[in-house]
């Protein structure tokens, strides 16, 4: 398929997924609206059709809840070809029924995109409209899942992360006891080949979070307190810094500069929190056991995250560097959600091992903001190649090429669009 091919394919993807204003991430293994799909969607449209991608986050932001949690997924329709759907989460937190957790904040730094794509009045308005939205978001974050200040940024539950069966959060989901926990039909299967999903004994596990927190409320303080899985992300943390910093921005761009202290009292404190991630014997940052005090021993993709956060010291940028490099000569195709060299990856199970394009995006953005041209634009060329092979796939093996999970999906055709398709390349230049 030609380059020109892809790039009307990919628009056609993010068209073909809207539901009317919000956008699937594929049909059938997710008919719901995602957070972070969502927000990269959004990036994606923006290449196209601003006014939808504005339209996207607005829709989003419509299920927020109100304590300020942006939920992972807005049931706005039952589809039973899902689970587990609204009734098992039991939640009445905001207007749209909803999963009870969050998923990565990445919404600030797309506006903040949008804004600078589009400097008009009307852009202005759209991004006006939507801070007060994000600041009470950051806020909920900075309070519910860092209550005691550590400057880490934890998660109640491996799908808040967004990574949802990363090999970090073995230990740690473990420990959690197998209770309260109806018989259930998982729906994931039927639509993927179940040697790339989790395992059933992570999704009890999975279920048992959820219903812990059931159990509470959902109430966001009493969750931070007794929730069973309580770990600290480097994923989330990078995430949320960086998006502060964009927030900050934001701020100034907008007028709106009493909030600036505030944001900046943030950006502090997770970068002061960041060395509490640092595993000296890896030279990386990785998830800590907030129950348990214990660092997790592998370089996941989130590893990588530390530059696009903006923490690029003499301390960080090389040990990043030298982990890309030695990751690069064990696999054909960067970056593998999980190092290569550790007894527990797996090139085709979902997290474990596989490339996903919108995290290159965000590492490559990260190397290219810290001056690193080179490594950032090997992410880019491999996550080209890898959907110039395998198509709009959900992620794709770091060793063969093998397109995996979903195909047609909403956020491959985003990143290809905004990021990884040669025109835009070429464009830039």
């Amino acid at each position: 398929m030609s380059q020109n091919d892809l790039d009307q394919t990919a628009r056609d993807i993010l068209i073909g997924n809207d539901q009317g204003g919000y956008t699937v991430p594929t049909k059938g293994l997710y008919p719901y609206q995602w957070n972070w799909d969502s927000v990269f969607v959004a990036r994606g449209f923006a290449t196209f059709n601003p006014d939808r991608a504005w339209r996207e986050i607005e829709l989003l932001f419509e299920g927020q809840w109100r304590d300020g949690m942006v939920p992972h997924i807005l049931f706005r329709k039952d589809d039973p070809s899902y689970f587990p759907g609204p009734s098992v989460w039991g939640t009445d937190g905001g207007p749209i029924p909803s999963s009870g957790h969050s998923q990565p904040p990445v919404a600030a730094t797309i506006v903040r995109d949008l804004l600078e794509l589009d400097s008009s009045d009307a852009a202005a308005g759209r991004a006006k409209g939507l801070f007060p939205k994000i600041l009470h978001w950051h806020r909920w974050y900075m309070q519910y899942r860092d209550p005691d200040g550590l400057g880490v940024v934890a998660v109640i539950h491996p799908w808040e992360s967004g990574r949802d069966n990363l090999p970090d959060w073995d230990d740690a989901l473990r420990a959690v006891e197998v209770k309260d926990v109806e018989p259930y039909v998982r729906k994931d299967t039927s639509h993927v080949d179940p040697e790339m999903r989790p395992h059933k004994e992570d999704y009890d596990r999975y279920l048992s979070i959820v219903a812990a927190c059931r159990k509470v409320g959902w109430d966001p303080e009493k969750v931070a307190r007794t929730c069973p899985f309580f770990v600290a992300d480097p994923g989330i943390t990078f995430i949320l810094l960086r998006a502060c910093r964009d927030l900050l921005a934001l701020a100034g761009k907008l007028g709106l500069k009493e909030h600036m202290a505030e944001i900046e009292g943030w950006i502090s404190r997770l970068e002061s929190g960041a060395a509490r991630l640092w595993n000296p014997d890896l030279k990386a940052h990785v998830a800590l056991d907030l129950r348990t005090g214990k660092l997790t021993d592998g370089v996941s993709s989130a590893s990588f995250l530390a530059p696009y956060a903006g923490l690029s010291g003499p301390d960080v940028l090389p040990a990043v560097q030298d982990h890309f490099d030695r990751i690069g000569s064990k696999v054909r195709y960067l970056m593998p959600s999980y190092d290569p060299d550790h007894p527990k990856f797996e090139h085709l199970r979902y997290w474990r091992g596989p490339v996903w394009a919108m995290v290159n995006f965000m590492i490559s953005r990260g190397l290219s903001e810290a001056g690193d041209a080179v490594r950032a634009e090997r992410l880019r060329a491999d996550t080209a190649a890898l959907i110039q092979s395998g198509g709009f796939a959900e992620y794709f093996s770091p060793e063969t090429a093998v397109a995996a999970g979903g195909g047609s999906f909403s956020w491959t055709a985003a990143i290809w669009l905004a990021w990884a398709t040669p025109s835009h390349a070429e464009q830039a230049a």
